[in-house]
């Protein structure tokens, strides 16, 4: 991976974004009571073969602990590398919600 990933919070679409080489990657997000739910994962193939996935969700959540809000992953993808990295991502889990 050749390039610093940033994120902009498109609050219009309501959705985590990224340009990477060319290509938009994006989480789809509602937020209700001080909880995020990341809906949805959108990122080509392609992108994924050349492991832009995880810092793409590294930084989306790294964006989320920053305003101090929780998360509640429904989409599937975000689900699964909150799992793998549950120590690292536990404290952004609203309580009592373990994944």
């Amino acid at each position: 991976m050749k390039t610093e990933l940033s994120i902009t919070d498109n609050e219009f679409l309501r959705q985590f974004e990224s340009e990477i080489e060319g290509e938009l990657a994006k989480i789809e997000y509602s937020s209700q009571d001080r909880k995020i739910f990341l809906t949805k994962l959108v990122m080509s193939d392609t992108l994924k073969e050349k492991g832009y996935l995880e810092p793409f969700i590294t930084k989306v959540l790294d964006e989320i602990r920053a305003r101090e809000t929780r998360v509640m992953p429904t989409s599937p993808a975000v689900a699964r590398f909150m799992r793998k990295y549950r120590r690292k991502y536990k404290d952004l889990l609203p309580v009592g919600i373990n994944i």
